[in-house]
Parts: structure tokens; sequence; C-alpha cells
């Protein structure tokens, strides 16, 4: 999958080390061509304040689009703090 800069992305498997679980929510801000790697891309995690909770690189196959049957969702993160 090819994802445009600036558009939504959902995360789909965890990674409780950025604080990040699958169908978090993040917005693409760089795309990373290597030579006989995966597609890679940097996305940038918020919170609901908008507030960046963690900026990681990933491979397109741990991302996919967002669907008309995606709902947001909260889950209580104060134990993160």
């Amino acid at each position: 999958m090819d994802y445009e800069l600036y558009s939504d992305v959902i995360l789909l498997g965890d990674s409780p080390e950025a604080g990040l679980y699958a169908g978090d929510i993040g917005t693409v801000v760089e795309k990373h061509n290597v030579a006989e790697l995966e597609t890679g891309y940097s996305v940038e995690f918020f919170d609901r304040l908008g507030n960046t909770v963690a900026v990681m690189t990933l491979p397109a196959s741990s991302l996919r689009s967002p669907t008309h049957a995606d709902r947001p969702t909260v889950r209580d993160c104060m134990s993160d703090l």
C-alpha cells in the first residue's frame, strides 16, 4: 500500500514501549524508500487534544488505511503517565 503524506493510517500491531496499540490512528509525515526494502513511513500519533504521543518509523505492512467501518475509541492511559 502507498500512503500519501499527511494521510491518516491505522496501526495494526501493539507497540507498548511507545504507548501505542493496534487501532491507534496516526498521520503519515514522511515516506522512506530504500532499495530492496519495504517502503517505510514516519507516522506521528496524537492524543485527542492534539499532543504528540509518539513518532515512529514503520513498514507499510504495519499500517492500513481507515475505512467507513472504523470508529474512534478511547482508552484510559492514565496508568501510562
